[in-house]
């Protein structure tokens, strides 16, 4: 097969090009040829794509919430704002919280107090225990001599279980004084707890990507209140169908762009989505470099491989673009210069897909000079 079957559309970009019935071509120019650099058509293997469409997301995201309810005093960023790890975003009104981080405080400091007495008491409990004992002691010496009556040693055998019984019971309130303070550190905590929730703060560096609210509003829990993105870290979402999610692998090298006129650039699949029941498509999130000019909720495209096939090429520089129309100079076997208006494909590398106007092995004028014109004498540069 000498030519691609697009013979129609070559007649077409001739149609345009030519008004009225086809001229002769121009007689070869006298003179000296013209040096130029050539190279030959030549049919070669070229991958095959498919593109699908998409927008850019942040890959970390977090909508600060609130978690208590109160009214917001301050909000001191706007969307598109940069802000800082641990940088102050939003102050809720913190006088209730306030108050009961002082109950809290107060209620600890009074059990710390009652400690101290329970432990007071101990001691003077502990202190009787030893008297008694020592007592009792005395009397069995006594009466052991038959010198202290049997209600003597009695009484001396009462208070010791007495003293006794008054220890342990000041060791029990000294212990419930303790758990009753530990209760009321855990109270504080809480409290202050509660009192932090009152200032939301960023938890990585990036963008306010959006602003909910504004000051006065009252805040509840769990209601968002901004949504902070990095910007460094940009995945684009794209949705594959089912047939061609399988040509399609985690980890795998494909080729993306977030505006018409931009540059295909490197993109890495980082992950494959479950289907979607509706459309029985797979959303395919594509991790994309780092580039200032980035930002989310930008339309891309992603651009697959799908095999590859054979097509006429040529190399890309001796294309001529006018208007809407393509050209090439080729080279006759008698050394002239005859324009040809060709049909452009895709462009791989430095190559272009030619699908009509030329045949396999002609020769071509690498980037034709603009004393360059059809019917010159041309010659091979060395």
């Amino acid at each position: 097969m000498r030519h691609l079957p697009s013979t129609a559309l070559l007649a077409c970009a001739l149609g345009a090009a030519y008004a009225g019935p086809a001229a002769p071509p121009p007689k070869p120019s006298g003179g000296a040829p013209l040096q130029v650099s050539v190279a030959r058509a030549t049919m070669a293997d070229i991958p095959e794509h498919f593109e699908s469409g998409g927008v850019a997301r942040s890959r970390l995201t977090a909508t600060l919430a609130s978690r208590v309810s109160a009214p917001i005093e301050t909000v001191t960023v706007a969307a598109g704002s940069r802000v800082r790890r641990g940088q102050t975003l939003i102050t809720l009104e913190c006088r209730e919280l306030d108050a009961n981080t002082g109950r809290a405080r107060a209620a600890l400091a009074a059990a710390a107090e009652t400690v101290q007495a329970a432990d007071a008491d101990v001691r003077a409990a502990e202190a009787a225990l030893t008297l008694a004992r020592t007592t009792h002691e005395r009397v069995r010496a006594v009466y052991e001599k038959r010198s202290a009556t049997a209600q003597e040693w009695d009484q001396s055998s009462a208070s010791i279980a007495g003293a006794e019984a008054r220890a342990a019971a000041s060791r029990a309130r000294a212990a419930a004084a303790r758990s009753a303070r530990d209760v009321a550190d855990a109270s504080l905590s809480a409290a202050e707890t509660a009192l932090s929730y009152a200032t939301l703060a960023a938890p990585f560096d990036g963008v306010v990507a959006e602003r909910l609210v504004d000051p006065g509003t009252l805040a509840s829990p769990g209601m968002p209140l901004l949504v902070v993105e990095d910007p460094g870290e940009l995945r684009l979402h794209v949705q594959v169908d089912e047939f061609r999610a399988r040509l399609i692998a985690v980890g795998q090298t494909v080729e993306a762009r977030l505006d018409q006129g931009a540059a295909w650039m490197p993109a890495r699949v980082d992950e494959i989505g479950r289907v979607d029941p509706a459309s029985h498509g797979f959303v395919v999130k594509l991790h994309l470099p780092r580039s200032s000019d980035l930002r989310s909720g930008l339309f891309g495209r992603a651009r697959f491989t799908s095999g590859v096939r054979a097509a006429l090429t040529v190399p890309a520089r001796s294309v001529i673009r006018r208007g809407q129309l393509a050209f090439v100079f080729t080279v006759s076997g008698d050394g002239v210069a005859r324009l040809r208006a060709v049909v452009p494909g895709e462009i791989d590398g430095d190559r272009q897909q030619v699908l009509a106007g030329l045949a396999d092995g002609d020769l071509v004028i690498l980037a034709p000079p603009p004393a360059l014109s059809d019917g010159t004498r041309v010659a091979r540069q060395p």
